[in-house]
C-alpha cells in the first residue's frame, strides 16, 4: 500500500471514528499497519490508534502503539516524528500511572531540537509532565508545569489545550482544598467549550462538567454536583469512555457517601474500581478504597475500614503518590484514637508529619499547614503556594521560600 492509498484508509478510518464507528475505524487502521510501505503513514495510522485506545481506556495497548510509533520515528530520523512519539509514550505511561517514566519522556521532548512543528507539541508536554507531577504529590513542580502549558496555549492560540489545562488546576486546588479556584478553573473550561467548542469533541464538555462536579461536591452543593456529574457521564457513555464512566461513577458514589446513604455509594464504588481496575488506573483506584473506608467509618466498621486503607497504602506505594498516603495516615489516626490503641496511634501520627514535610504542605509566611480544610491560597509566579490571607496582611516583594533557599550556609 503506497502513500497515496495509506493517506485515503486513515481517512476512511477518521471519519468512522468521528462518527462513533469505533470497531469499523479500527478494523481499517490495523489494515493499513499491516499493509503500509509508508513509514510517514505507518507513524499516522499508530497515531490513530494511541488516541482510540486511550479514549477506550486500553492503556495496555495504547503503550504497545507507543513503542512501535517510537521506532518508526528512529528509522526516520526525524525529530519531529520522535518528539511526538516520546509525546505518546509519555501519556501512555501517565494513564498507566507510571509518573517518573512520564516525567522522563516528557523531558526527553523538551530537549529534543525539532522545528516549529514539535515546538508547538511543547504545551502538551508540559500538561503531561504537570499531570505526572500531581500524580507523584509534587505540588510546585505540577503548577509550574501547568503554567507553561497555559503560556504556550496563549501564545499558540490553542484552546482546545487551554481548556484539558484548566481541568488540571482544577484537580491540583481540588487537592490542595482551595475550592473555589478548583470551580473557577474548570468552569473557565466550560467557557471555552462553549465559547470555541462547536467543532470539538464532546469529551471537552464532559471532562468539564466531570471537574466542576468534584469541586461542587467538595463545596457541598450536591445537587449541582450530582447534575454536573449526570451530564458527564452521559456524554461517556454515549462515546464508549470508559475512563470517564469510572471518575464520574467514583464520584457518584463520594456524593451519595456525604449523603450518608453508603446503599447506595457501595456498588458505585464497586463499579468504579472493577474499570480502574482493568483499565489500569491505580490512582483512581486508591480513591475508590479510600472512599469505601470512610463509608465503613460512617458505620462504625472500624477492621473492614482499616482493611480497605491497607489496599489504598499498597496503590499509593507502589505510584509514590504522597498525598494518598498522608489521607490513610490520617484515618488510619482517627481509627488509633477511637480504639484508644496508643502505640498504633503515635506510628501514625509520626508519618502522617513526615509526609506533611516531604510534602512542602505548609505555608512559608505563616508555617500553619495548607491542604487540611478549604483555605484560599495564592500561587507566586515561582509556582510556591501560600495563603492568600498571609500574603494580603505581611505583603511581599519577593517569594519567602525562595529568599530562604537563596541563602548560603555559613552567611546566615
Amino acid at each position: 500500500m503506497g502513500q497515496d492509498q495509506t493517506k485515503q484508509q486513515i481517512e476512511k478510518g477518521l471519519k468512522l471514528y468521528q462518527s462513533n464507528q469505533t470497531d469499523k475505524a479500527l478494523h481499517v487502521w490495523t489494515k493499513v499497519l499491516e499493509k503500509t510501505s509508508d513509514p510517514g503513514g505507518k507513524f499516522r495510522v499508530l497515531g490513530c490508534l494511541i488516541t482510540a485506545h486511550s479514549e477506550m481506556g486500553k492503556y495496555k495497548d495504547m503503550l504497545k502503539y507507543a513503542l512501535e510509533q517510537i521506532d518508526t520515528a528512529r528509522e526516520m530520523e526525524d525529530p519531529d516524528y520522535l518528539t511526538e512519539g516520546y509525546l505518546n509514550l509519555a501519556r501512555s505511561n501517565e494513564k498507566l500511572c507510571d509518573f517518573q517514566k512520564t516525567v522522563s519522556y516528557c523531558q526527553t521532548c523538551l530537549n529534543m531540537q525539532g522545528t516549529t512543528v514539535s515546538l508547538q507539541l511543547n504545551g502538551q508536554v508540559c500538561l503531561s509532565m504537570g499531570n505526572a507531577y500531581l500524580g507523584l504529590s509534587v505540588f510546585q513542580k505540577a503548577l509550574e508545569s501547568y503554567e507553561k502549558a497555559l503560556r504556550y496555549a496563549h501564545n499558540n492560540d490553542d484552546k482546545m489545550l487551554e481548556c484539558r489545562v484548566c481541568c488540571s488546576l482544577g484537580n491540583i486546588y481540588v487537592q490542595l482544598k482551595d475550592y473555589e479556584k478548583a470551580l473557577f478553573f474548570p468552569c473557565k473550561a466550560a467557557e471555552l467549550v462553549n465559547d470555541y467548542g462547536k467543532s470539538w469533541s464532546l469529551k471537552y464538555r464532559a471532562m468539564s462538567q466531570f471537574h466542576m462536579s468534584v469541586a461542587y461536591r467538595k463545596l457541598e452543593r450536591l445537587p449541582d454536583a450530582m447534575g454536573c456529574c449526570e451530564e458527564s457521564m452521559k456524554i461517556a457513555l454515549q462515546h464508549g469512555d470508559r475512563p470517564l464512566q469510572a471518575l464520574c461513577l467514583l464520584n457518584f458514589a463520594d456524593i451519595h457517601r456525604c449523603r450518608h446513604d453508603v446503599n447506595k455509594a457501595f456498588p458505585r464504588y464497586e463499579s468504579a474500581l472493577g474499570i480502574m481496575t482493568e483499565i489500569g488506573n491505580r490512582l483512581g483506584q486508591a480513591h475508590v478504597y479510600l472512599g469505601v473506608a470512610k463509608c465503613w467509618l460512617q458505620q462504625k466498621e472500624y477492621d473492614k475500614a482499616l482493611e480497605s486503607l491497607e489496599r489504598a497504602q499498597e496503590l499509593a506505594d507502589g505510584m509514590g503518590n504522597k498525598l494518598c498516603s498522608l489521607k490513610v495516615h490520617s484515618l488510619r489516626e482517627g481509627i488509633y484514637r477511637n480504639n484508644k490503641q496508643q502505640e498504633e496511634l503515635r506510628e501514625q501520627v509520626v508519618k502522617f508529619l513526615q509526609c506533611v514535610e516531604e510534602l512542602e504542605l505548609y505555608c512559608g509566611m505563616c508555617g500553619e499547614s495548607i491542604g487540611d480544610r478549604d483555605q484560599k491560597l495564592q500561587a507566586l509566579p515561582c509556582s510556591h503556594i501560600f495563603h492568600l490571607k498571609c500574603l494580603q496582611t505581611n505583603g511581599t516583594k519577593g517569594c519567602p521560600k525562595c529568599f530562604k533557599s537563596s541563602i548560603k550556609p555559613g552567611f546566615v
